[in-house]
């Protein structure tokens, strides 16, 4: 009987320790993986602080080209109504 019982006792031990080390491997993993994660969240944040200030920059490129327009839209009526005023002045 006392046999079975260290030989349990000896079986329970390097159960244990191996136990341990798989816990020591996935705790090391785990940091590893969080390590991992922390610098991908930082990219995703750059790129879309990147991509808002794109789209802040073409909204005004967009809202600039639109007024150029209108400006050039609205000198050309008045440069015809100006035009058909001083032909029908003559």
């Amino acid at each position: 009987m006392r046999q079975q019982l260290e030989q349990r006792l000896q079986q329970l031990k390097t159960e244990f320790e191996s136990g341990q080390k798989v816990l020591t491997e996935l705790e090391a993993k785990q940091a590893s993986i969080q390590s991992t994660l922390l610098r991908i969240q930082g990219a995703i944040q750059v790129l879309e602080e990147e991509l808002a200030k794109a789209n802040e920059d073409l909204t005004a490129d967009t809202a600039n080209h639109l007024d150029t327009e209108a400006i050039d839209t609205t000198n050309g009526v008045v440069a015809e109504t100006l035009e058909i005023l001083s032909s029908s002045n003559k």
